[in-house]
């Protein structure tokens, strides 16, 4: 038999993303052993690039605000939706929630090493280009096969796992904790552009959602970057893009031609980066815990970009986890499903309900009703900011009632 390296580690973060550098540091600053496993080099490109302000409050809590303050991201003070010759704008600063009242947009290969080599400083471990091969969570101790960049590998026996593996989804992968979601299969073609925007009407410290003039369920978004770049996007779903190019760029370009406002906003922009696209990102879990391990952010589950909620619920799954886990290591018993699961999913539960609402075109229409109460339009703005988890905000504690009700109060008031 050949001898096997073996270590064991008192908790193992798989992925140096967001969640997982967030809950490496919240651990390690409560003085736990951490390792953290990560397939990739850093930097390396991501999208979800349009941060919410409840972002902030982790990146705070984890000692990096500074650190990220500092960094020469484009601030973020809202979002902005606009529709044929419809514009509305909201402001983080007037939320219903009082929450932090801005934010960033980052491109993500320079926020995401910021993150992680902010949890180096602090004493977390990170090893770069190496890949799980193997889970086994039947001893009592999760126990990993690693392998190296060279081929070689060996075995990690883990007081605790947390899977903070994004689209790689390594543990439901691996245990069979695949579920189907049921969003329908819609697939976004993205890229940068150097964007040279000179349109008056357009805020660079706030992303610009757009809907297609005639097909509703197809947006678009632009993100403006501090060094004159633009994230620029299209999602639709997939017999949207039926009798399209296939070639990347010219599909994007053909829908942004289709239309008009945002055409305008981006008549300067110089095409430099070939588009990629992404399909079918939407996904789901039998379960965000187990003996032995839990599930952070896009490694459980994954909605829709519309509402840029994917790195705020990541983090936020990454303070819930890493709080239940430091009581648990201390020797405390512990639920996971009534201390993590469930509150984690009623913030998620929220941002579903609007985001079904919006490729229904119900919220597109509280989004763009002119004239309606500044209290509703606070406690929306409240959740496009990311604080989906406040039971005190109505829209949050009674989403799909009062989603409701004030979508037929606007839909009515159009008409």
């Amino acid at each position: 038999m050949p001898i096997v390296e073996m270590e064991c580690r008192q908790v193992v973060v798989i992925g140096a993303g967001p969640s997982g550098a967030i809950a490496a540091a919240l651990l390690k600053r409560k003085g736990h052993d951490v390792l953290v496993i990560e397939r990739q080099h850093f930097p390396r490109f991501s999208i979800g690039e349009s941060l919410l302000a409840h972002c902030l409050d982790f990146v705070e809590e984890a000692g990096m605000l500074d650190a990220v303050n500092a960094a020469g991201f484009q601030l973020k003070t809202g979002a902005a939706f606009a529709w044929g010759e419809h514009y509305s704008a909201f402001d983080f600063g007037e939320t219903f929630s009082h929450g932090k009242s801005t934010t960033f947009q980052v491109q993500r290969a320079d926020f995401d090493k910021l993150l992680a080599d902010q949890a180096t400083l602090q004493g977390v471990e990170i090893r770069y280009g190496e890949t799980i091969v193997s889970v086994d969570i039947e001893p009592g101790k999760p126990q990993l096969g690693v392998r190296r960049e060279d081929g070689s590998e060996y075995r990690v026996e883990a007081g605790f796992l947390l899977d903070a593996s994004g689209y790689g989804r390594v543990l439901p992968r691996l245990l069979d904790l695949e579920a189907p979601s049921n969003f329908p299969v819609r697939q976004a073609v993205f890229t940068h552009v150097e964007d040279r925007i000179d349109h008056p009407a357009f805020d660079r410290s706030k992303i610009l959602v757009t809907t297609h003039p005639t097909q509703r369920d197809v947006w678009f978004w632009t993100i403006p970057f501090s060094n004159g770049r633009c994230s620029v996007g299209v999602v639709a779903a997939e017999e949207r893009f039926a009798g399209r190019s296939d070639n990347l760029d010219e599909c994007l370009r053909s829908f942004i031609a289709e239309t008009p406002s945002l055409a305008r906003v981006l008549q300067n922009a110089q095409w430099d980066t070939e588009a990629r696209t992404l399909g079918g990102y939407s996904a789901n879990v039998k379960t965000l815990h187990g003996p032995g391990f839990a599930l952070l952010g896009n490694a459980a589950e994954f909605l829709d970009p519309v509402f840029s909620s994917g790195v705020t619920i990541a983090m936020r799954s990454a303070s819930m986890a890493a709080g239940v886990l430091h009581r648990q290591l201390q020797g405390e018993a512990v639920d996971w499903q009534t201390e993590f699961a469930e509150p984690l999913k009623r913030g998620v539960d929220t941002f579903r309900c609007y985001v079904e609402g919006w490729y229904a075109g119900t919220f597109q229409d509280v989004i763009f009703h002119e004239g309606g109460s500044k209290e509703i339009r606070r406690m929306i703005c409240s959740i496009l900011a990311g604080y989906a988890w406040d039971q005190s905000n109505p829209f949050v504690s009674e989403a799909r009632r009062r989603s409701k009700v004030i979508s037929e109060f606007c839909a009515r008031d159009g008409s």
